[in-house]
């Protein structure tokens, strides 16, 4: 199966490295990325439109049909935000970008960056996870060919790319250790990019996919 993309959150460290996989991949034909600000990147396969407004979509909507995927890797972080701060730029952006998304390509699959203890009940203690849970189940309700969730843990960042500088130099002796000790809990970058690719060209049998579930895709 050939894939047409379009890819958020690519100037972040895992969109950079959903990007960099999908530029190497033989079977992605052509992405889109939606930037706030330009991300620096030129390939042959590559379009960049840069738009400030995630809430409001509406003067790019023509040129977000013809597309079969979407790998949502935009979010925030919600350390010192409240609630109705991370909800609203978490929950009813991501929704607002994935409706107007179903809309236009009724045969697109939505690929969503999640977390690890994500809160599928929306009823914990967790702030972040209880809203994230309520992203993922609302997410997984619209008319999407399909819409899978993507829990990753502790991730090795791909190597060479802008936002891995920090990782290399300071906690790079981790990830190996944890891989040894947890598996469930860590993967690389690069697994979970082929992942979200593979999810596309073959499917998977759940909706959420937790760190075991992305290191099995990632072999498809």
């Amino acid at each position: 199966m050939k894939i047409n993309a379009i890819i958020t959150g690519a100037t972040g460290m895992v969109g950079e490295g959903v990007l960099h996989e999908c530029l190497q991949h033989p079977d992605v034909e052509q992405v889109l990325v939606i930037n706030r600000k330009p991300g620096g990147v030129s390939h042959p396969k590559l379009r960049e439109i840069i738009q400030a407004d995630f809430m409001n979509l509406t003067s790019i909507e023509s040129q977000l049909s013809g597309y079969n995927a979407c790998f949502f890797c935009l979010g925030v972080s919600s350390v010192g935000m409240k609630e109705p701060e991370y909800r609203r730029l978490t929950y009813d952006l991501t929704l607002y970008v994935a409706q107007t998304l179903s809309k236009l390509n009724p045969d697109m699959t939505f690929g969503y960056i999640s977390g690890a203890a994500t809160d599928s009940t929306e009823k914990g203690n967790s702030m972040w996870a209880r809203v994230k849970g309520a992203t993922e189940n609302a997410l997984m309700r619209l008319p999407f060919k399909k819409a899978y969730m993507f829990r990753p843990g502790f991730m090795k960042p791909t190597e060479g790319l802008k936002n891995t500088l920090v990782y290399y130099k300071y906690i790079s002796w981790l990830y190996p250790l944890g891989r040894a000790i947890y598996p469930a809990g860590f993967s690389t970058l690069r697994e979970l990019a082929l992942a979200m690719i593979n999810s596309v060209r073959v499917g998977y049998e759940k909706p959420i996919l937790e760190v075991k579930d992305i290191v099995n895709l990632a072999k498809a």
